[in-house]
């Protein structure tokens, strides 16, 4: 006799819709800023102003000018949430800071904050960077550890440094911090995690999500992700781990904006980057009591994480088995996607196996890369590049891949053309250089 698990089946039958959207970006505040510019083939690269590059060996970046990281960033907020949050700030870095402005931006737009929900049942799930301290913090403990030579002294450290160095300077950058204080703030007591998968974090915490939602834990989740690369510490890893692009390569000209060319046959490398977006992810059944707006539907996920026999990455298998597992999660055909928005690094290895996974499941399947107009802004990316393409669907409008002016021979895709239809869903690709591979399918609701 075959068994049938019904509480599986109830599982997979439970609807997942996006009832909310924030985004942090270097093309704006808001997702309203964020289309208007992407609409508009507007670049968010550009010269770099946040971190000294004279020792560097490129000088651009999408960077989120617009971000100051003050209270107003942070959107319309009732009296106390203000208060507490003002307050917080002196406690988050940068990238926690983007990632929960983005989160506030999500609920407001949502309308979740006043929603008259169980707090026990919503949960937060954000991915992010492995977040590195800012050297400045360790400026004056330092100081008190040299010697009449200018030498540093380890060994005065624990007396003499330490205790110059803020208590609470952890806090700032712990990748955990992003949910707990979206979390603290807002009183949302259901399920929690934090993940740290690099580029690949956006898909995987709104996998994670979905999963957690459709077993009955939760009925609502703000999850997001937030990432930089530009940072005084961290830009020195990737100047060292990462091929780069450079604003003075021929096909550029000088021009920042014109650097970043994913799947271009003259492109030279990413574009560094930092940025946040959150969605409010809700069971069609919540979303439905409350009245609330919906703005798409969560139809499938996926990873893998596949390496070479040499230790490099295989990014065209783990992308590959990533797509293939988000179809098969979703139960629809490859041919019923109706775009794809690409990894679209920029890299030139990268590209080329991302375009021969995409050319394996998907080759009549129109392709666009957020990235080309942003550069690469971490675990970030996924996120705001999900929502770039949830706003495409709503305005019926697909973005073609800024800067590709000349499709490499060896990227065998569609490349999007500018205002074709979006159809009716897209998967989101997003690949770590470890080669970590994550997927998630999205759809219109109906």
């Amino acid at each position: 006799m075959k068994l049938v698990n019904t509480q599986k089946m109830a599982q997979q039958k439970r609807r997942i819709v996006i009832t909310g959207m924030g985004a942090i970006s270097p093309l704006g505040n808001s997702i309203e800023s964020l289309w208007e510019r992407l609409s508009n083939g507007t670049s968010g690269v550009d010269l770099l102003r946040s971190i000294p590059v004279d020792n560097f060996p490129v000088d651009i970046g999408g960077e989120c000018n617009e971000f100051e990281g003050k209270i107003d960033d942070f959107g319309e907020l009732e009296k106390k949430l203000k208060r507490n949050v003002k307050k917080g700030l002196k406690l988050m870095c940068r990238e926690i800071q983007m990632g929960v402005a983005a989160a506030q931006l999500a609920m407001a737009h949502s309308g979740l904050a006043d929603a008259p929900m169980d707090p026990t049942r919503i949960g937060t799930m954000f991915g992010s960077d492995y977040i590195i301290t800012n050297p400045a913090e360790f400026k004056k403990g330092i100081g008190q550890c040299i010697d009449q030579e200018g030498q540093f002294v380890f060994e005065q450290w624990a007396e003499n440094g330490l205790v110059n160095v803020e208590p609470t300077w952890l806090l700032k950058y712990l990748p955990n911090m992003p949910a707990s204080h979206v979390a603290i703030f807002n009183d949302l007591q259901g399920p929690s995690n934090s993940l740290t998968v690099r580029e690949s974090s956006s898909n995987v915490a709104i996998g994670e999500a979905v999963t957690i939602i459709r077993r009955g834990s939760a009925d609502a989740f703000v999850t997001g992700s937030t990432g930089s690369r530009i940072h005084p510490l961290r830009t020195i890893h990737v100047c060292l781990q990462e091929q780069l692009a450079d604003r003075n390569s021929a096909v550029a000209g000088g021009d920042a904006s014109k650097a970043c060319r994913p799947f271009d046959k003259d492109r030279n490398g990413m574009v560094m980057g930092e940025g946040a977006g959150v969605m409010i992810l809700e069971s069609l059944e919540s979303a439905e009591a409350r009245s609330a707006k919906i703005y798409g539907e969560v139809l499938g996920y996926g990873s893998s994480a596949v390496t070479r026999s040499d230790g490099g990455a295989d990014f065209r298998t783990s992308l590959s088995n990533a797509i293939q597992m988000a179809l098969n999660v979703a139960g629809v055909s490859a041919d019923s996607i109706g775009h794809v928005q690409a990894h679209g690094s920029g890299c030139l290895r990268c590209d080329v196996e991302e375009a021969q996974a995409i050319a394996e499941h998907l080759p009549e399947t129109p392709v666009t890369a957020a990235k080309s107009y942003m550069g690469n802004l971490g675990a970030g990316s996924g996120m705001v590049e999900s929502i770039a393409s949830v706003l495409s669907l709503q305005n019926d409008h697909l973005l073609p891949i800024l800067n590709c002016d000349s499709l490499d021979p060896d990227c065998k895709i569609r490349a999007a053309v500018s205002g074709e239809s979006p159809g009716d869903s897209f998967i989101n690709l997003n690949v770590t250089p470890q080669g970590q591979a994550s997927a998630v399918i999205i759809g219109r609701y109906a």
